[in-house]
């Protein structure tokens, strides 16, 4: 199967131009202007006319948790659902989180993901390890992963009794990707303070939503970051800062930066365009209910530098959709019951067009650097994801700049029963997306399979060591 892409504007992290795009099979084949005309015969089987758009890179997405067990229930979208609802939106590769249960092999874990996502994903997957046990087993299992394609593994200073990790067990882990080349991601919040002080809020009978926002001090974030940080830098390796959502921890993370050492960070849309103020109204802020918390509006405004500045560098979503009726309130009463995570992997890529580029705070080559090029490269997919390249991966998207449509759970299409933006209007949206070379979407129609997606075995954090 050939296609032609015509009359496009091609977008990448490093400028845009005009030009045709030729895809032979699963790879992008050849790219000029005229190609239609560049030979006899027909040179496609199917064109597609991008004229007034944008022809971009398919979105990355490195951190999503589809089917993810919490809190006694599991979040809502499966890789079938929620790789098609990330395609929608623009989004065609995603790296999902296995999970390392306590007293089990990392083994035993990632082997579940396999099993949950082989022959159901409709866009292409990897995955990063959680580990919830440090110890010789695990240590000597994370060398094995590496070598698969799995080269990630997310500790946290968080969740006490559940995936908390000290500074020792962290350190052995980093000082373990020092060898095999791996690289450790971090949930960087002081857990065991913060449990204190949420265990504080509701003896003061603050039990709605909002008290998880008000117990998870920003500050803690700030402060656990820069220790992972000072850990990262003892142990000689890079560190990835998971879902960045305070002025303290971006700050935490520009000095490592200025001075030089190998810190790296994402946001997520939840923090650049919800605040805490939407953890209020009752119950009803338990949509919203995240770790880290939505912080005050302000802090939206060091997120976005740092976006500029490239002190952070991706913005992912941590897509964890449960739904309000039958799961969030499973928390009603006290707050640290409510399930945390939000829906989001389908308004990633028009969220940041629509309030990044067409309100002017970044270049519309930096947004597909954040939601494309750079999770490719510092996740080990670059250049076959990532790229509008001869020879990549034929992942690309058809994107009107100027249509404009209403975010809303009515027609949305992850299996949550809410939306975080309900009704709010967005200039951007995706007309066409390919996976490997086959249209999945079509103006607002699902034209791919379960079971297209296959699994990215990704390369070792190099990007990371060099960058």
């Amino acid at each position: 199967m050939r296609t032609l892409i015509t009359n496009g504007t091609i977008v990448t992290a490093d400028g845009s131009y005009d030009a045709d795009v030729l895809i032979d099979g699963e790879t992008i084949a050849q790219i000029g202007r005229d190609l239609a005309g560049a030979g006899p015969g027909a040179i496609a089987d199917d064109t597609i006319d991008a004229s007034g758009k944008y022809v971009i890179p398919g979105g990355i997405d490195v951190h999503t948790h589809m089917e993810l067990p919490f809190g006694g229930t599991s979040a809502k979208d499966t890789f079938e659902t929620g790789t098609r609802a990330a395609a929608f939106g623009g989004t065609t590769s995603i790296v999902d989180f296995a999970v390392q249960s306590r007293g089990k092999s990392l083994r035993e874990g990632l082997d579940a993901w396999h099993a949950k996502a082989e022959g159901n994903a409709v866009a292409d997957y990897g995955f990063h390890m959680i580990m919830s046990d440090v110890n010789d087993d695990t240590l000597a299992e994370m060398d094995g992963l590496v070598a698969e394609g799995v080269p990630d593994f997310k500790l946290f200073t968080a969740y006490p009794g559940v995936f908390f990790s000290d500074d020792g067990a962290i350190f052995r882990a980093m000082q373990r990707t020092a060898r095999n080349g791996g690289l450790i991601m971090m949930h960087a919040e002081n857990g065991l303070a913060i449990d204190v002080i949420a265990q504080d809020t509701i003896n003061a009978g603050i039990t709605d939503p909002i008290g998880h926002g008000l117990a998870r001090y920003s500050v803690l974030e700030g402060e656990a970051t820069n220790r992972v940080i000072r850990l990262a830098q003892a142990a000689g390796v890079p560190v990835y800062i998971v879902h960045l959502s305070a002025r303290e921890a971006m700050n935490a993370v520009r000095q490592a930066r200025d001075e030089g050492l190998p810190a790296f960070a994402e946001t997520c849309p939840q923090y650049l365009f919800l605040s805490l103020d939407d953890m209020g109204n009752g119950f009803e802020g338990a949509k919203y209910v995240c770790s880290p918390p939505l912080r005050p509006a302000d802090h939206q405004v060091e997120l976005w530098r740092g976006l500029v500045k490239d002190d952070l560098q991706v913005v992912s979503t941590d897509h964890c959709p449960f739904d309000f009726e039958g799961q969030k309130d499973l928390g009603r009463g006290d707050f640290r019951k409510v399930p945390n995570g939000l829906p989001g992997v389908e308004d990633r890529m028009d969220l940041l067009h629509d309030g990044g580029v067409v309100a002017g705070r970044i270049t519309r080559e930096r947004w597909v650097a954040i939601t494309s090029t750079a999770p490719a490269k510092l996740f080990g997919m670059y250049p076959h994801k990532g790229a509008v390249a001869v020879g990549s991966d034929a992942d690309l998207v058809i994107y009107d700049p100027n249509r404009k449509r209403t975010i809303s759970a009515a027609s949305h299409h992850m299996n949550v029963d809410y939306s975080c933006y309900e009704g709010r209007v967005v200039q951007g949206a995706s007309d066409v997306v390919l996976s490997r070379g086959s249209v999945i979407v079509r103006d607002g129609q699902f034209t791919g399979k379960k079971g297209h997606g296959k699994f990215i075995k990704r390369a070792t954090a190099d990007f990371a060591r060099m960058a």
